[in-house]
């Protein structure tokens, strides 16, 4: 089983093609068999979501949800990835970011958050943030992370 990859386009937003984030997804899991659901939304059900599972107020860029099968059941579903298709288009407006790259960061990290990185700790952020890099690199984008720093220091 290779990678089965379920997109739902929940706004009306521009967001990029179908089998482009399909191609992103699948060099974030690296050949690893997988099945994920990945929804696109606007600022309105982020904003719930976001107040839902995180007691954050607002909208954010993306969330991950990881799936936990019960012990000893076999499963290759990692989980939901939601993004919020406004969020990541004003995020690469004010970063100075292509909207492909910041899409593309948003896919890859949220599939890494499913696959068990986070960010929480600043070692297991910094591991995680390299290979973030080293993905979007094979996928012809910069470091998203080096942007962001060149950006804030303007």
């Amino acid at each position: 089983m290779t990678a089965c990859i379920d997109i739902q386009q929940a706004c009306e937003d521009p967001c990029p093609d179908p089998e482009q984030i399909r191609h992103w997804v699948k060099q974030a899991l690296a050949g690893k068999p997988a099945e994920v659901s990945l929804r696109i939304v606007d600022e309105a059900e982020m904003t719930a979501l976001n107040q839902r599972y995180r007691g954050k107020a607002g909208p954010t860029n993306v969330l991950s949800f990881p799936f936990a099968p019960p012990p000893g059941v076999p499963n290759t579903f990692l989980g939901d990835i939601v993004i919020c298709a406004p969020v990541v288009a004003m995020e690469a407006h004010e970063q100075g970011k292509s909207l492909s790259a910041h899409w593309a960061h948003m896919v890859v990290h949220g599939i890494l958050h499913l696959q068990g990185y986070d960010h929480i700790d600043p070692k297991e952020a910094q591991h995680m943030e390299q290979l973030e890099t080293e993905i979007l690199a094979r996928l012809g984008f910069d470091n998203p992370y080096q942007e962001e720093v060149l950006t804030h220091h303007e």
